[in-house]
């Protein structure tokens, strides 16, 4: 059960209506409920330059709903934000009034803001980001330098994906004209050249979808996926042809979004002539995360994401509340694992005992799905799949990644690590029964070929038939003796 009072967002965009509830963790708050309506505000504004009467009646529909749904769900007030479709219409005045009459007090951010808030929710979501972010929206392009922690200077285009439309020739050369002296003129492409270019918005997810989809790439996670500067342009004859793919292989792209493909794959081509980015980078967390981010206090926003999730996870799946962090401390004098991995390791620790609900014979096979699968930030593929690699060896799978192609996202030493972590994980497990008496009192060290595990006055008893054989699985995998002192 995640605990506090749930926290919302609305997102009264271009093209969506977007309504987002979060509740645990504060600095990494998991979504409970989250609900689109394809308002599409942006719709015509370029022509017409005011909001059309059918797209405002659909979002102030979506927006008596979510008002119920906020109330019954006794969610504290909700942070509206309208963002470029409201912020350029001529009577955007006038609906603002309309969603004040439902019950909402919402606020119109600057272009500037924005991208100051997509930077923010990068970083939220990816702490080491450093380079250039954009966020891809209905009505704007906004882009945001990231890095150190921190979103710095920003500017705001008009190049969103209604305003584009299904692009033509003379429409591609304008954009890339206009995107090359805005670039010029802010000095934002040397502030991303050679570094990674992160991906924020619909559209451009959706594009990395489709890469996922005609790549065959087996891990279908958007945020984080990482795809090469010349991508964009492999998708051009793919994007064309969608009308006559199989539905079926297309199960993970939204129809909805299809449409705007086309500009979204534009947009980011003539960005990565521009700013010859080293990676493209997609992260799922945007304006909204940044923002919820941006109220955190200094202290809770320097906390890991990966960290913080995984021990809300463990603390509501678990069965003895946070071990994992003491099961870690236990294995870690065993390991001369980098702060870069030795994090991973922390994480694994963390979820160790998520899967004991599950039978048996497929605890294995849940810890792979909840270390591949579930909302995880602040972690690349490899990392994911080696903590999904030290939970199958943690609940008896073994040291063999089960999934060929899953595995060969990460390099064979880190697999070969990660499984001796589930092997320790699963020592510690058996002797303490997951409580913290049996780790606190004993210790694991390995020197000069020796795995020894000590154990403390009174606790020789710990150490039964199972716990044996399982030192000693790990002694062997380690290329050590095992050795066991005070039993």
């Amino acid at each position: 059960m995640l605990q506090g009072r749930p926290e919302a967002m609305i997102d009264i965009g271009s093209n969506s209506v977007r309504l987002v509830v979060y509740a645990g963790a504060p600095r990494i708050p998991a979504v409970v409920f989250n609900e689109k309506v394809l308002a599409g505000l942006g719709q015509g504004l370029a022509e017409t330059g005011a909001l059309g009467k059918e797209p405002r009646r659909r979002a102030l529909s979506a927006l008596r709903r979510f008002r119920l749904l906020v109330e019954q769900m006794k969610v504290r007030e909700p942070h509206v934000l309208a963002t470029a479709a409201v912020r350029d219409a001529s009577n955007g005045a006038e609906f603002l009034e309309e969603v004040r009459a439902i019950g909402f007090n919402p606020v119109v951010i600057s272009g500037e803001e924005e991208g100051r808030l997509a930077g923010l929710g990068v970083l939220s979501g990816i702490p080491d980001a450093e380079g250039l972010a954009g966020d891809l929206g209905g009505g704007s392009l906004e882009l945001v330098e990231v890095g150190g922690g921190r979103a710095g200077r920003s500017i705001s285009l008009p190049f969103g994906v209604l305003r584009i439309g299904e692009p033509d020739r003379e429409a591609e050369e304008s954009i890339r004209r206009r995107l090359r002296k805005a670039l010029a003129e802010s000095g934002l492409a040397k502030s991303g050249r050679d570094k990674p270019f992160y991906m924020v918005g619909g559209s451009w997810r959706a594009l990395a979808r489709l890469d996922i989809i005609s790549s065959g790439y087996p891990l279908p996670i958007t945020h984080h996926h990482v795809m090469a500067p010349e991508r964009p342009a492999e998708l051009r004859k793919l994007i064309a042809s969608l009308d006559q793919a199989d539905p079926k292989s297309l199960r993970t792209l939204t129809a909805s979004r299809i449409p705007t493909l086309p500009a979204a794959k534009l947009v980011l081509s003539a960005l990565v002539d521009e700013i010859r980015p080293s990676a493209l980078i997609v992260s799922s967390f945007g304006i909204r995360e940044g923002y919820l981010y941006s109220e955190l206090p200094k202290e809770q926003r320097a906390r890991d994401p990966l960290i913080e999730a995984a021990r809300e996870a463990g603390k509501g799946l678990g069965r003895f509340g946070e071990h994992g962090d003491l099961l870690d401390r236990w294995i870690a004098p065993i390991f001369d694992d980098s702060p870069r991995r030795a994090r991973i390791r922390h994480a694994a620790c963390l979820l160790a005992d998520i899967a004991w609900a599950a039978h048996p014979d497929f605890r294995a096979e849940r810890g792979v799905e909840t270390a591949l699968h579930d909302n995880w930030v602040g972690v690349d593929a490899c990392q994911r799949v080696m903590i999904a690699q030290a939970l199958f060896s943690n609940f008896g799978g073994g040291r063999s990644f089960p999934d060929p192609a899953i595995a060969a996202l990460c390099p064979r030493d880190k697999l070969e690590r990660a499984a001796l972590w589930g092997l320790a994980m699963r020592v510690g497990q058996r002797l303490s029964g997951g409580l913290s008496d049996g780790l606190e009192r004993s210790s694991l060290s390995c020197a000069k070929g020796v795995l020894r595990l000590t154990l403390g006055r009174g606790q020789s008893a710990l150490y039964g038939e199972t716990v044996d054989r399982r030192l000693r699985k790990l002694a062997s995998a380690l290329g050590c003796k095992a050795e066991v002192k005070g039993a």
